[in-house]
């Protein structure tokens, strides 16, 4: 697993790229905040997370669990989503605003358009909502 990249993953650099194409700016991946966002709009007061769908347990057509070692990967997921609830609640009790893409979004049978996408994030980004969560279509 130590080759796994936490980091600069295809989802989150399309995101990343897409986002700044549309004027937004942001800073990566900051220790000081809970969970270390993937992006920080600072003029925003907001956070997006890219998560992977099979490291994050999304259910959805991504997510398979492994046939081999199941009580291992159920463990390690399972703690990954209570780490992810866990960031979530504090950041929004710190006031700042949260976002998730899943990777289901952007890739696989459920993909959505990255313009639909990038019209969502900036229509939150520029509003009052406290949350968005962007999702695979169904």
């Amino acid at each position: 697993m130590a080759g796994i990249k936490g980091k600069d993953t295809k989802p989150e650099m399309v995101i990343r790229s897409a986002l700044h194409k549309a004027n937004f700016r942001y800073r990566l991946h900051n220790r000081r905040l809970p969970g270390k966002p993937d992006l920080v709009f600072r003029k925003w007061r907001a956070v997006l997370f890219v998560h992977g769908c099979f490291w994050h347990g999304h259910d959805c057509h991504l997510f398979k669990m492994p046939k081999t070692r199941t009580g291992f990967w159920k463990d390690k997921i399972a703690g990954n989503v209570a780490r992810d609830q866990k960031a979530v609640v504090e950041l929004l009790y710190d006031g700042w605003r949260v976002g998730i893409v899943w990777e289901c979004a952007l890739k696989g049978k459920t993909r959505r358009p990255l313009a639909d996408i990038v019209s969502e994030l900036t229509r939150w980004l520029k509003g009052e909502e406290r949350q968005i969560e962007i999702r695979g279509t169904t």
